[in-house]
């Protein structure tokens, strides 16, 4: 048996999100309350690599957190665009950078059990730097390090962000190797 909508209302709406309680059957028989958050656009990073195998993460105060939080760049796509093109445009805001190749990497849910966000990662290479251009909420500092050392803050529980830790997690060995060997 799978689960089965007896009704839903909508708990609270905004350009971003919206959040719903459903009363549902699950997959048990059993009746019960299911809150979930529906989020409106995607949820795009991208993991930024040179030919000496450096990358890029920012770090900022996180709100819903109430600390600061390192993470790969990333952002939400704006209405129907393409993931591709937000991962493009975030790495330019929050980094400066431009790519000339930027290839998809994963794609992913980021919580499951309470809401539909879909996540995109994208490899970005060939890489020219620039200025940033922070949204107008944004105050990111800006760090370069190498790949590994990204790699190892996660293992460190420096980097906590869910989609900077499956991200930098899922770069294989063949993509470090790849980029020391210069």
């Amino acid at each position: 048996m799978s689960w089965e909508t007896l009704r839903s209302r909508i708990i609270y709406d905004n350009p971003w999100i919206t959040v719903f309680e459903d009363r549902v059957v699950n997959p048990r028989g059993g009746e019960n309350d299911y809150g979930h958050v529906h989020f409106k656009g995607k949820a795009v990073a991208i993991i930024p690599l040179d030919d000496e195998g450096n990358t890029w993460i920012v770090g900022q105060d996180r709100y819903t957190l109430g600390e600061y939080s390192w993470e790969i760049p990333m952002g939400g796509s704006e209405g129907d665009e393409d993931p591709i093109e937000t991962a493009r445009r975030e790495l330019t805001e929050e980094t400066g950078l431009t790519a000339a190749s930027v290839t998809l990497l994963m794609h992913l849910h980021t919580s499951n059990s309470i809401t539909d966000e879909e996540g995109f990662v994208f490899i970005a290479r060939d890489l020219e730097t620039g200025e940033p251009d922070f949204d107008d909420m944004e105050e990111l500092a800006i760090r370069k390090l190498p790949l590994i050392e990204a790699i190892e803050m996660v293992r460190r529980g420096e980097i906590t962000d869910a989609i900077s830790v499956a991200a930098l997690l899922r770069v294989s060995v063949d993509d470090l190797l790849e980029n020391h060997a210069g």
